[in-house]
């Protein structure tokens, strides 16, 4: 394999050799402790013999029905909080089909201690259909329970009354902020729309970025008759900028109905969204399949499934696999419109293992929530086969003492590092053949040489590391 550092980029990914000439040597990145994901090409500087593949989720079955009297077929725009061991859901109840903004929409909250079994708090807090024996948190407050889309402030010093923020409303009022210090019991920031320039009929998401320090608020638009989505920010929660469209790199132009972009809760510097791509008039059931699984008549004649974008701020997403991260399973049910549907956020659920969850049966009467599991970090592989591969970064930076790789090998598999100085060349002691073999299935094995582990002489100064690998996976890396 040539030791060479290209002049250009070239990275196989997934099959397909995707190319794009360095204008120029690049500034070092400035990586600190950072934990690192391969989901973009934002540390790679060459790929040689190792693809990059998006990784299946494991459908881990029916967490929570939307069977209650004020939740149904149209309960939708879900969104999963875990703060502290506690994991909250929050979702729109809606029994029936009715226009955008009705009066008939409410607000639930679903609580659970481990992302996977979940009960309804009765709370008591509004009266619908004649009990307050519920779990609703918004009602009679047209057209807010539409959309709305609480976030978890991790603002250091925000107020313990703000705790709590959301975005909720419709093209005809705006989006208007709501805050709340228990995340049960919401009022209006201030009186009027924050954000006015966009369409919101959809989830209308906002976070806390702390590598731009501000609050940074994604929500959907139309430009030519395509579902789009939108940018803007703000330092406060009320002022915000004016709107810009995000744009997605090569990838193709799709409608993209939620996109439930979120900074990932490990690597909060990158921002991943599992977006529902939406199909509109791409019909699979006949009306008397449809009829068959009870599903609302206006709601199978599209189809949707579940991708991956990713971005690290400004106003431009990578989207390095058009392929679906979640395809329709097997059974007519899960081939009817806007079912599929990712809930917003990704979240911890074991110390190896982390969770998204995706609607089924929309529009239908067993219409639920389902779970979806992955291997902690495991969005993106990069993987070497058999007969080995190698992938080198670009000059970094970093502060810490030791090297984590998130990885798995076979039992002939293996992963070696060797670390480079600013010109390409070995440093003495990290060379490949004093690099110990790295073999087993880990989430954060330190990586070390005959030398040992210790990168402290090593900090601060630039690098580059090399992996060499054969038959194995390589997930995520960190400096410790």
């Amino acid at each position: 394999m040539k030791r060479a550092i290209l002049p250009a980029l070239f990275l196989l990914l997934g099959g397909t050799l995707l190319g794009g000439l360095l204008a120029g040597p690049l500034p070092p990145l400035e990586i600190g402790s950072r934990l690192e994901l391969f989901v973009d090409r934002h540390l790679v500087e060459r790929a040689d013999g190792v693809t990059f593949e998006l990784q299946h989720p494991v459908d881990a079955g029916e967490v929570f029905r939307f069977d209650q009297p004020w939740e149904g077929a149209f309960a939708g725009y879900a969104t999963v909080i875990e703060d502290g061991g506690l994991y909250r859901l929050y979702y729109r109840g809606l029994p029936l089909a009715r226009p955008d903004g009705s009066s008939s929409e409410t607000t639930c909250l679903a609580e659970s201690s481990d992302g996977i079994s979940w009960t309804r708090p009765e709370l008591g807090l509004f009266e619908v259909n004649g009990t307050r024996r519920n779990n609703v948190i918004l009602a009679d407050q047209a057209p807010f329970s539409h959309n709305f889309s609480p976030l978890l402030d991790r603002r250091a010093g925000v107020d313990p009354e703000q705790r709590f923020k959301a975005l909720a409303g419709t093209k005809k009022t705006g989006l208007y902020a709501f805050v709340s210090a228990d995340g049960r019991r919401w009022r209006k920031l201030v009186d009027r729309p924050v954000i006015t320039a966009g369409d919101f009929d959809s989830q209308n998401v906002a976070f806390w970025s702390e590598s731009e320090q501000r609050y940074i608020s994604y929500f959907r638009v139309f430009r030519d008759r395509i579902r789009r989505i939108a940018r803007t920010t703000s330092t406060d929660f009320i002022n915000w900028t004016a709107p810009v469209d995000m744009a997605y790199g090569d990838g193709p132009l799709e409608h993209l109905y939620t996109n439930q972009t979120h900074p990932y809760f490990r690597a909060p510097q990158i921002y991943l969204g599992i977006a529902a791509r939406f199909m509109p008039g791409r019909q699979v059931l006949t009306a008397e399949q449809a009829s068959s699984i009870g599903v609302n008549p206006g709601y199978f004649k599209d189809l949707s499934d579940s991708v991956l974008i990713t971005t690290r701020g400004g106003d431009r997403y990578d989207r390095l696999f058009p392929e679906a991260l979640i395809k329709p399973e097997l059974g007519i049910e899960n081939w009817t419109s806007r079912t599929n549907y990712p809930a917003l956020n990704i979240v911890p659920t074991s110390s190896g293992e982390m969770s998204f969850y995706v609607q089924k049966s929309y529009g239908q009467p067993t219409h639920r929530l389902h779970r979806y599991r992955l291997r902690t970090d495991g969005l993106v592989a990069v993987r070497a086969p058999w007969r080995g591969g190698e992938l080198q970064t670009r000059p970094l930076r970093f502060t810490g003492e030791r090297l984590l790789i998130n990885f798995a090998t076979s039992a002939a598999g293996s992963i070696r590092v060797e670390i480079l100085d600013e010109t390409g060349r070995p440093l003495p002691g990290y060379s490949l053949s004093e690099s110990v073999e790295q073999i087993g299935n880990e989430i954060a094995r330190e990586v070390s040489w005959n030398k040992g582990a210790d990168l402290a002489a090593l900090a601060g100064r630039t690098v580059r590391l090399r992996f060499v690998m054969k038959d194995a996976e390589l997930y995520s890396i960190r400096f410790r």
